[in-house]
């Protein structure tokens, strides 16, 4: 059976909890803590750089009023959610030049062969779909020097083959470059979600220690 102090301390839980959420809301209204405030400008990309809080207290004091240890944590951890969804964006946008690229470079590869075998007039046999899983060989009249390429969202257009060389080639430097700079921002975007980590564990650390010199 609850004594009735552990009892009047479960029921002021939730009105202790309300009443800190309650001041915490106030203290992010009243503060000068922004989102400038924990990031060192941006890179040449224009991604954000998270500060690297040396002095905590110092940092702390630094606005006004005060902030707490709480609204420091909440703020990295603001910034901690975006990239951690910017991160997701920019996988999936590299997953897609990882598929991408190899399908432009088969293309430009088959345009290529067609185009030699146009130059030595001589015509290409392959293998050609009619139906799932039934194929039959097909040859093709590559004199015309025309392919035609699909280009997204149902549209084909029709190339000679120099035209669409100089297409796809100038398509996969475009991936290439787009999958590189995407690699690299990735992997700062990573290092920036260490940063704010590491930011959050050494606030939370510094005010135990802080509460702890207290009680003393």
């Amino acid at each position: 059976m609850s004594s009735p102090d552990t009892a009047l301390a479960t029921n002021d839980s939730p009105d202790r909890d309300s009443r800190d959420a309650k001041a915490l809301a106030e203290e992010a209204d009243n503060t000068s803590l922004s989102m400038e405030s924990v990031t060192d400008g941006k890179n040449a990309r224009g991604i954000p750089i998270v500060k690297f809080v040396e002095d905590i207290s110092a940092f702390a004091d630094s606005f006004t009023p005060a902030a707490s240890a709480e609204l420091l944590i909440g703020a990295f951890s603001d910034l901690f959610s975006k990239f951690k969804a910017y991160e997701q964006n920019l996988s999936q946008k590299r997953l897609t030049f990882q598929e991408k690229i190899p399908e432009i470079e088969k293309s430009l590869a088959l345009v290529n062969h067609l185009k030699k075998k146009k130059d030595e007039g001589e015509s290409v046999v392959t293998r050609y779909n009619l139906a799932d899983t039934i194929y039959t060989k097909a040859e093709l009249d590559c004199s015309a020097g025309i392919v035609n390429l699909w280009l997204g969202a149902n549209v084909m257009l029709e190339y000679t083959h120099d035209e669409a060389i100089e297409l796809l080639s100038s398509k996969l430097e475009n991936a290439k470059k787009e999958y590189d700079e995407t690699t690299k921002d990735l992997a700062f975007t990573r290092n920036q979600i260490i940063t704010a980590e590491v930011n959050i564990s050494r606030i939370y650390n510094w005010d135990v220690r802080k509460k702890r010199a207290s009680e003393v």
